[in-house]
């Protein structure tokens, strides 16, 4: 998994506008940005047989939701995934939801957000306005799945959907 990751990471451009949605003037540019690394990320994902999300915003890139899966012993598991965009980003990186997983594991918060707290964050503070949305699925979502999901299904706390 960390091999997968430090061979994606050079594929998702960096962003260089630092606006949120707060800055009305600079916050489409940023948003422009985004939808490209994004682009970028997923086509690269698929080039490579590594599809794992859908993602999509409202019309103000304020909040997103989509589905995110990951394939367990040939078994596909798919949650609904769904984040905000806090006022203070880039500065503060989205905290990422999967409310079907609230109160599964110790490492979410209530409401099923994943815990990144001590591995993403840092890194998302010290690439502050390089990183966007795609960084965030990348380097916080992605680890996250591939830890959590396995332990989850071996605890028998999850069921992949018929």
């Amino acid at each position: 998994m960390m091999n997968d990751l430090v061979k994606t990471i050079p594929n998702i451009p960096y962003l260089k506008t630092k606006a949120g949605p707060r800055d009305k003037d600079l916050w489409p540019q940023r948003l422009k940005e985004e939808y490209q690394a994004l682009i970028a990320y997923m086509t690269k994902n698929k080039e490579c047989d590594s599809d794992w999300f859908r993602l999509e915003s409202n019309k103000e890139g304020i909040q997103w939701k989509g589905k995110c899966w990951l394939y367990q012993d040939r078994i596909k598991y798919e949650f609904d995934m769904q984040f905000e965009i806090p006022a203070l980003y880039p500065v503060v990186a989205p905290e990422i939801s999967l409310p079907q997983l609230d109160g599964k594991t110790a490492k979410m918060y209530r409401g099923g957000y994943i815990c990144t707290s001590d591995h993403f964050k840092p890194l998302w503070s010290k690439n502050v306005p390089k990183f966007g949305i795609a960084h965030a699925l990348c380097l916080g979502l992605a680890p996250w799945l591939a830890v959590e999901i396995p332990d989850l299904i071996q605890k028998d706390l999850i069921k992949a959907q018929s």
